[in-house]
């Protein structure tokens, strides 16, 4: 798998971002260096990366408003790094949409195995639900497009979502008005080598209440189940 994957470092350390580049090289990865957002954003916008490991510490732009920029843009998945341990910064970073971090400092061989994790859960995503790789879903207003793995709602305008809020919302349209706990949202959107916490699935599910609620904060079609995880509130057909 790995000699297939583009690997993006945004790093501004270069103490850092040298000796990582050349053991991820060593390890049969292509590797392309940026020392600031501003070169990252050239480099995406000429290659095609399958992974970034992004610092979140970095002069100008930082790297918390690049993950969003990817996001919206690529859809590619992000590692941050980061030299901060409370729990708050870890939280903010999976909010705006990276799908894992390691602080630092870090051993090369830990990250390694994360990006082998991420990956897999990218290259391997669920199969759940009948033909859902090739189906549409409707409900409400919005289409899900698992082609494109893109909301679109009843305009017509695309809403992109990031890896794990389509695995985490298809996992779950394929299971409308059923009660799901979060260990089993984890495993349906993850895959049980996930290193997330459970938090991570409250926090997509914030996110997807922003795109497809119309008051996030009385949710109608994501529902909380208290004690019990959540559950999927629509009608859902395949289109």
């Amino acid at each position: 798998m790995s000699e297939l994957n583009h690997i993006l470092i945004v790093e501004d350390e270069e103490s850092i971002r040298e000796p990582l580049a050349s053991y991820l090289s060593d390890n049969d990865y292509r590797v392309k260096e940026a020392g600031n957002a501003e070169e990252a954003r050239k480099l995406m916008s000429v290659y095609h990366f399958n992974l970034v490991i992004l610092d979140i510490m970095m002069p100008g732009e930082n790297g918390i408003s690049l993950c969003r920029h990817i996001r919206e843009t690529y859809n590619t998945p992000t590692i941050m790094l980061t030299a901060k341990t409370e729990e708050v910064d870890r939280i903010v970073g999976l909010e705006v949409g990276a799908d894992d971090y390691v602080s630092k400092p870090f051993s090369p061989r830990e990250l390694l195995a994360r990006m082998h994790a991420v990956l897999r859960r990218v290259h391997e995503a669920p199969k759940v639900g009948i033909d859902s790789q090739n189906a549409n879903y409707s409900f409400g207003d919005w289409v899900l497009k698992t082609a494109e793995q893109v909301l679109v709602d009843a305009e017509g305008i695309n809403i992109s979502l990031s890896t794990g809020e389509y695995n985490l919302l298809l996992a779950m349209v394929n299971r409308p008005n059923r009660v799901l706990s979060r260990e089993q949202l984890l495993d349906l959107s993850q895959g049980r080598d996930a290193e997330h916490f459970d938090r991570s699935i409250d926090n997509m599910i914030s996110r997807l209440r922003r795109k497809v609620e119309l008051d996030p904060k009385k949710p109608k079609i994501i529902k909380t189940v208290w004690g019990g995880g959540y559950s999927f509130n629509s009608d859902v057909r395949q289109i």
